[in-house]
């Protein structure tokens, strides 16, 4: 399928960088529909990753000494909100929110666990709006980037849900809520899907972002108190530290490979990357072998 982004751009609703459609890797909706509360008239949240142009990623190959001279153009994310497409859906419409990212950004953001990132990995298969071989290499591997470090990550975003329950200025929808709840039931379904996430990846080393969806409707529609989603939170909050020492996961990110699931990435877009990326452990066997081959030769010339 076509991707959104280059549908829209098609369209002229949008004006991304020139290179970006026709190299869109992965597209997928999050928000409230990757969590399964989302109601009928719920914006798309689509988020993604591309591959920009080779020299984007690899400055050298324009000749650039880092620290000297213009820094070469670089590519991290591109953003567009409430974007409206008035044919989509048979002419009903559709707004969108867009973030795609570079592949480095993202796959960076991914290492760190950064939960949105983490999540958009893991979001149903329906939920896929378009996705290449790359794509699909990135999902498949989408346990790799999964470690123990996650728990900080997750905890601190949660911590954030809980400060901004008793938002200062809400408007919008959230007055709304606000006014009939007494607090903000977005910000606090938020903060109870985090921490069941973290719970699946710290015992399961998986996730399954629909699985609480139930409870979580339940609470976005006021069924649960201010005070019994504190309490879930700091109870909740107790028993991970117990469950996080205890996981199985590794404490950090296996960098080595997923540093290579990157190259492979990269090369099945761009072709062979000999010129561009330096195998260390390549290097130094290389430079062994020459050490090798000299003493060889004092051996042999010298004795």
């Amino acid at each position: 399928m076509t991707s959104i982004v280059k549908q829209l751009t098609e369209k002229e609703l949008i004006t991304p960088p020139r290179w970006m459609p026709d190299n869109i890797q992965l597209e997928i909706i999050m928000g409230s529909m990757a969590y399964g509360v989302n109601s009928d008239d719920s914006d798309w949240d689509v988020y993604g990753f591309a591959i920009p142009p080779k020299e984007m990623i690899f400055p050298h190959l324009q000749g650039y000494i880092p620290g000297f001279g213009t820094k070469p153009q670089s590519f991290e994310q591109y953003q567009q909100h409430h974007d409206h497409d008035p044919d989509a859906h048979g002419g009903d419409g559709q707004e969108y929110d867009l973030t795609i990212f570079g592949i480095v950004k993202y796959f960076q953001l991914c290492m760190e666990c950064n939960p949105n990132m983490i999540d958009s990995l893991f979001v149903a298969q329906e939920l896929i709006l378009h996705s290449t071989q790359v794509g699909q290499m990135v999902r498949e591997n989408r346990r790799l980037f999964l470690h123990k470090g996650a728990w900080h990550r997750f905890k601190g975003y949660a911590y954030s849900q809980m400060k901004k329950i008793r938002a200062k200025d809400p408007c919008g929808k959230r007055l709304d809520a606000v006014r009939k709840y007494g607090f903000d039931v977005k910000f606090a379904y938020h903060l109870v899907r985090l921490m069941s996430e973290i719970e699946q990846i710290l015992v399961e080393g998986d996730l399954d972002l629909m699985r609480n969806r139930e409870q979580l409707k339940a609470i976005r529609s006021g069924e649960w108190t201010e005070q019994q989603v504190r309490e879930y939170f700091e109870t909740k909050e107790r028993d991970l530290e117990s469950v996080y020492l205890k996981s199985e996961l590794p404490k950090y990110p296996d960098e080595k490979r997923i540093r290579q699931l990157l190259i492979n990435c990269l090369e099945h877009h761009y072709g062979n990357l000999d010129r561009c990326v330096i195998d260390p452990d390549a290097a130094t066997q290389a430079i062994a072998d020459i050490r090798i081959a000299i003493e060889r030769y004092d051996r042999i010339y010298h004795h």
